[in-house]
């Protein structure tokens, strides 16, 4: 698919400014989509957004089907006459800048809670609600209904992942499943409840955002979580034992974010199996994702043509192997059945000719990241080696802030990157804060995102952590660290009018 040229801000919802403890889909999240149109910007790219379990990564989901309840706003349930005022102001007190998991989820889980029990009486008297759950139920049955029984069945077993449960219903045994579905009627109807909500705020805040002009882009991850509705649901679809437990994992080699390489632990697919079935569950998740959000990025898109592959039960993956993915005759279904998509191809990493081949094939936007760039000349990432089909960023939700990459570079990197962004810090000043003297902007934070603006690249984007010249204090997400990612969040003042004009000047200068 051919796009047009635009620019865009990379922000999780989470990031959002709220008073409930984390970003979710109300006021602030419009507030956001009227910034963006007002700064001449086009999209808005959010990541995943689906229920997150351990580790409160959106990589790492429940389901590839289902919204994360916790972004549902509260000030919404209360506008819907779904919570009481008194509702939102027990308890709350949260912290600003980021979000405390730890304290917040349980609070979130009884508003909810409360929320379904004013949902339950609602429903009775109001006729519309009913028919609007109703439609929302059946149009989304084929994983609805597995995601609300496997969240029931967790709850009730202590939240323990799935590979814990008693063995006939780990092996979705069918009397097990009726018994199940019976017991925990209530329960699956709140779980049920909880996507019905989801979806109504966020297809409200999407339809808001593409009536301003401004385009979603949204992560499809290619892999999955074991602890998922998806992989229990539909275990012949990965490479499991007789016990459902992996025998091969996914992970990617020692690279630039790991001299260990990365352990993900996801389950991988049997292709061979997915190609029996044409490819059926894909399309599905697919058609799901992409009335979600307006673009699509597929996160680690190399995996299509090769993917790393290590045994279960290794620490790192360091040792594993690489195997063939399923190439073209994946695509070729997708684009047949689905017409030619909106996909921007994730394609770091490891990149070998098959990998490249398969994105061009396809005509798929790939990737460019500038914090990868300052080497040398000859490097890919540089700008004046961008082809016009690719995606520039000055750093992702894997990186280091802009500010906060500059600090830790090496003597070598920062010399080549002020020389090649003409940086000339004046005389006398800190070469960290880098106050310029040949512009009116300052700091690399801003001369990363110019370059990206000016580049021949069809989408420029930037966290918006890159734009308020934040350190690394404001960082998104450590690959392979457990713990402490996830949780910045964004001030409530930091959408300023001078913020606006700058972001807007250099859309109207870049013909973005």
């Amino acid at each position: 698919m051919k796009f047009k040229r635009s620019s865009g801000i990379l922000l999780h919802p989470t990031s959002l400014p709220s008073a409930y403890g984390i970003g979710d889909l109300g006021p602030q999240a419009y507030r956001f989509v009227d910034f963006l149109a007002e700064s001449g910007c086009k999209l808005w790219q959010v990541l995943p957004l689906g229920p997150t379990g351990y580790g409160d990564s959106p990589y790492q989901c429940f389901s590839a089907f289902a919204g994360n309840p916790y972004l549902v706003s509260p000030q919404q349930l209360l506008d819907e006459g779904l919570l009481h005022s008194n509702d939102l102001v027990e308890g709350v007190d949260f912290p600003a800048s980021r979000v405390d998991y730890g304290n917040f989820i349980p609070w979130k889980l009884n508003l909810l809670e409360r929320a379904f029990i004013q949902f339950q009486d609602t429903l009775n008297r109001n006729t519309g609600l009913r028919q609007e759950y109703e439609t929302f139920c059946a149009g989304n049955d084929s994983w609805l209904d597995d995601y609300a029984l496997f969240m029931a069945i967790k709850e009730a077993n202590g939240g323990g992942s799935w590979d814990g449960w008693p063995e006939a219903l780990r092996k979705r045994d069918p009397v097990a499943l009726a018994e199940a579905r019976q017991s925990l009627a209530h329960a699956i109807f709140r779980f049920m409840f909880y996507q019905f909500i989801f979806f109504h705020q966020w297809f409200a805040l999407k339809g808001y955002a593409n009536r301003k002009g401004i385009q979603i882009i949204g992560d499809l991850p290619i892999f999955v979580a074991y602890d998922s509705a998806d992989v229990w649901a539909n275990p012949g679809l990965f490479f499991l034992d007789e016990e459902g437990t992996p025998t091969v994992v996914a992970g990617v080699p020692p690279d630039y974010f790991s001299p260990t390489g990365q352990l993900w632990g996801n389950p991988l697919y049997r292709w061979d199996v997915h190609k029996q079935s044409g490819y059926a569950w894909w399309l599905e998740r697919i058609r799901a994702t992409l009335k979600m959000v307006d673009i699509v990025r597929i996160d680690h898109f190399r995996g299509f043509a090769g993917y790393w592959e290590v045994p279960a039960g290794n620490e790192t993956a360091e040792q594993g192997r690489w195997v063939p993915g399923p190439g073209s005759d994946f695509f070729n279904k997708i684009q047949a059945e689905l017409g030619e998509l909106p996909i921007l191809a994730e394609d770091l990493g490891v990149i070998t000719p098959d990998v490249v081949e398969l994105r061009d094939t396809f005509n798929l936007p790939g990737m460019k990241v500038l914090q990868f760039a300052f080497s040398e000349p000859e490097n890919p990432f540089l700008p004046h080696s961008f082809p016009q089909n690719c995606v520039v960023y000055t750093g992702t939700h894997d990186n280091d802030t802009a500010r906060g990459w500059y600090a830790a570079a090496s003597e070598q990197e920062r010399d080549f990157a002020n020389r090649y962004l003409d940086i000339q810090p004046c005389e006398g000043s800190d070469p960290l804060d880098n106050t310029l003297r040949t512009s009116p902007s300052q700091g690399f934070a801003w001369e990363l995102i110019r370059t990206a603006w000016a580049s021949v690249a069809v989408f420029a984007l930037a966290p918006i952590q890159d734009f308020l010249d934040l350190g690394t204090e404001a960082r998104m997400n450590y690959p392979s660290r457990l713990g402490g990612n996830w949780e910045w969040r964004m001030a409530e003042e930091a959408l300023s009018d001078n913020l606006r004009d700058r972001i807007k000047e250099l859309n109207w200068l870049y013909q973005r």
